[in-house]
């Protein structure tokens, strides 16, 4: 499969992840988040930006949802529920983030 992203053609999987997440830029989120039916604010760009860093800069590391929770509470000052975040990612944020975010799919099973 394959989105077209300004001209560009993006590689992605059967499941709609891209191949290769250098290939990934806020355009590309935009279109991923169109397919999703999601259209992006700023907390979903906060969450979007989070899991990047965590992948790139930490060791490709998946937070499950709770580390997600806290660190959106430490960075909107408030005490986000699951709730929250779902009405952001419908289908799971952990999962349709890192879709959107332009990461590989979350290989784990539960996400609390």
């Amino acid at each position: 499969m394959a989105i077209e992203v300004n001209g560009r053609t993006i590689a992605t999987t059967d499941t709609g992840y891209l191949d290769n997440h250098a290939d990934w830029d806020e355009a590309v989120a935009r279109k991923l988040a169109e397919i999703e039916g999601i259209e992006l604010t700023d907390k979903h760009w906060d969450v979007i930006n989070y899991l990047r860093d965590e992948y790139i800069n930490n060791g490709q590391n998946q937070p499950m949802e709770r580390v997600l929770l806290k660190d959106m509470g430490k960075m909107w000052g408030t005490k986000p529920t699951s709730k929250d975040l779902y009405q952001l990612f419908p289908l799971a944020p952990t999962k349709q983030g890192t879709k959107i975010a332009g990461l590989p799919a979350v290989k784990r099973k539960g996400g609390y």
